[in-house]
Parts: C-alpha cells; structure tokens; sequence
C-alpha cells in the first residue's frame, strides 16, 4: 500500500480506520495496475494517469467513488449531481463494505473509462475512452 495512504488511513478514527484500510487493500488487489496516491488530499488511483476510483472521509462516512461509476448501471452506486459521470457509496461500518460488489464495480473501472485526464484541455467536455 502506498505509504501517503497508509497514513491517511491511520489518520482516521478507528471505525473509519477499519473502513479506509479495507477499501484500499481491494482497491490494491483489484487494480494492481494503478498508480495510487493522495490527491486534493484524499486517496486515488489512477490508471494511465486517468482517475478511476478513490474515498474520502465526509461527515455522512467514507465516501467510496468512481469517477466513471453513473456507466457502470449499478443500483448500489448513486450517481453524481453534476455534469461528470461519477458514482459513489457511502460506508459507516466495514461490515456495509459488500466485497463482491466492490469487485465487480473495479472491474467495470477498468473497462468503462471517460477521460477526466483531458478534462481541462476539452474545456470541460468529457469523453468516453472504452
């Protein structure tokens, strides 16, 4: 695991310790091709300098999102209000963390990809990659 993660993590309170260290361990495992790292002070993964997933802790819990996620046609990932196509779920305890779904969800962060990369450049207009 990424050391900035690890202590991000260790950071935590212990609920959201146990929460933080779960997703990033099958996060690890299930895109051991990402570049992980923290970003605007959160972890990140990213897969061809492409963000694809990360947490962040909110008042509400760990926030788990995808940035292609509102692609992915999963009902147990709630869509974005804004223009970007991200999804995300919202823990409280490691054990809502449904290792399966997650899994599943990783995969389809591989193979379902906008290009937030060259967001900037297209001013703002994203496009689908895969």
């Amino acid at each position: 695991m990424n050391t900035a993660i690890r202590e991000y993590n260790e950071a935590q309170d212990i609920g959201d310790k146990v929460i933080c260290g779960t997703l990033a361990v099958e996060i690890d495992r299930g895109l051991p091709e990402a570049e992980s790292k923290i970003w605007h002070r959160h972890p990140v993964w990213f897969i061809y300098c492409n963000t694809k997933v990360g947490y962040s802790k909110l008042k509400a819990g760990i926030r788990l999102m995808f940035w292609s996620g509102a692609s992915f046609d999963e009902p147990g990932l709630t869509p974005g209000t804004g223009k970007f196509k991200d999804a995300s779920v919202l823990y409280n305890s490691a054990d809502e963390i449904d290792l399966k779904n997650l899994k599943r969800w990783l995969k389809k962060a591989r193979e379902i990809q906008w290009d937030y990369k060259n967001l900037v450049k297209r001013k703002g207009v994203l496009e689908r990659l895969k």
